[in-house]
């Protein structure tokens, strides 16, 4: 028994979700004519109180597709030193749309408002890039999934506005973070500007991502994915995923969340392990001591059918999901309980 544990993206779409896909009635979605995707992206932007939202491919097309309608090429945006736009979409912020990002050395991903203050360049001061953007991930994926206080987000988006600022979530774990927080999704849609959101970590899906926003500006975002090549034709069959997932795959993720700090608990007993993050919601970061290193740790789990992801400084990173059964946790926490170094 194999127990990939490398991220929630790993997951297969299981059969009434298949089912689904087979069952769809599809169109050209290039045209707008595919009434899946149309569906989905209605459904979507109702949850969160938005005017309109877009399927993407991925979400990193889709929050590099938000940074370019945001920005100017020579704007600055700010971010955490953690943040996905930053360290995980292959510098797609300079390489598409001509930023730089101011990077705040925020706690697990995460910043308070006064820091987005300092951050922001005088907008007068021409020597500087010009701050037109601020981006925030939640949940944060090198902050260990860690969740936002939604009244920090508060403060935050009255200093983009008094700052003349969009402010753009970076949402592909939102849903982990609506469960844990227990928030609803129209609370970070009248804060935000703009929303990315994933369909394909924790609710299950094969693929596919969606962009959420105003009216005017998922127009924009449509000429975007275009020029990004992300125009997908009967895109339908994966809409229908997404749709399935909505349904049935949100209020679950608490056992991703309770399975992760039974992990973290475990783990903490270990004595090579140094350091285990706070577990909020499904993702375990933790550090082995200096004389063990993460590639031995790594090795000896692979040996165990067991398979995590390192993530550099020997820190390593596990990723609860929908197909992470009890067979497998029960087996996991057998197999790092028996570990001998």
């Amino acid at each position: 028994m194999m127990i990939n544990l490398i991220s929630d993206t790993v997951t297969k779409p299981c059969e009434n979700m298949l089912k689904a896909m087979i069952n769809a009635k599809v169109g050209d979605d290039v045209f707008k004519e595919d009434p899946t995707v149309n569906k989905l992206e209605e459904m979507i932007a109702q949850m969160f109180g938005m005017e309109s939202a877009l399927f993407f491919p991925s979400g990193t097309m889709a929050n590099q597709t938000a940074i370019k309608i945001h920005t100017n090429p020579g704007d600055q945006l700010i971010c955490d030193k953690y943040a996905h736009v930053y360290n995980y979409e292959g510098g797609g912020v300079s390489f598409n749309s001509g930023v730089s990002c101011k990077l705040i050395d925020g706690e697990r991903g995460m910043f308070t408002n006064k820091q987005v203050l300092e951050s922001i360049n005088p907008p007068d001061f021409y020597h500087s890039p010009k701050t037109s953007l601020v981006c925030v991930e939640n949940t944060t994926n090198k902050g260990g999934g860690a969740c936002w206080d939604l009244e920090e987000l508060k403060k935050i988006k009255k200093t983009c506005n008094d700052n003349n600022l969009s402010f753009h979530l970076d949402g592909a774990r939102i849903w982990n973070a609506l469960v844990r927080t227990n928030k609803k999704p129209k609370d970070f849609g009248s804060i935000f500007n703009s929303i990315s959101v994933c369909l394909s970590k924790g609710l299950g899906c094969p693929s596919g991502s969606m962009l959420i926003g105003s009216k005017e500006f998922i127009n924009k975002a449509i000429r975007i994915r275009k020029i990004l090549g992300g125009g997908m034709r009967q895109v339908g069959y994966l809409a229908a995923c997404g749709i399935y997932a909505l349904e049935n795959n949100i209020k679950r993720l608490n056992t991703d969340h309770l399975k992760a700090k039974e992990i973290e608990y475990v783990l903490s007993c270990i004595s090579i392990v140094k350091k285990v993050e706070k577990v909020e919601t499904n993702i375990v970061i933790f550090e082995t001591e200096a004389n063990v290193s993460s590639e031995l740790f790594l090795n000896m789990l692979n040996k165990n059918g067991v398979k995590l992801i390192s993530m550099g400084d020997n820190k390593l990173r596990l990723v609860t999901h929908l197909d992470y059964s009890d067979e497998m946790h029960k087996s996991f926490l057998k197999i790092l309980n028996d570990l001998k170094f």
